[in-house]
């Protein structure tokens, strides 16, 4: 099954920032997107649920400091990145 990135214009927005401060992160940055395109569901993403306001949104992990936010929409195996920064950032 292929699975789609969708970029808003505000999550761009967002990554620029992230990668401007953090320019150290590029290339697993890369990796994670180009790997959540091929399967979100392996096992080295950790793609989790949200609970409390962010319910009904998923994680994945860049790193074990910092991760992007999610709409999974699995049905039409799309993927739209809503945020991307380190774990208090973004929950």
């Amino acid at each position: 099954m292929a699975y789609r990135l969708r970029f808003t214009e505000a999550y761009d927005i967002r990554a620029k920032k992230f990668l401007k401060r953090h320019p150290d992160l590029l290339k697993q940055y890369t990796k994670t997107l180009a790997l959540l395109e091929a399967n979100p569901f392996h096992p080295s993403l950790r793609l989790h649920p949200l609970q409390g306001r962010l319910s009904g949104m998923h994680s994945v992990s860049i790193n074990l400091s910092y991760r992007i936010t999610l709409e999974l929409l699995v049905t039409e195996t799309l993927i739209i990145p809503i945020d991307v920064g380190d774990h208090d950032k973004v929950y």
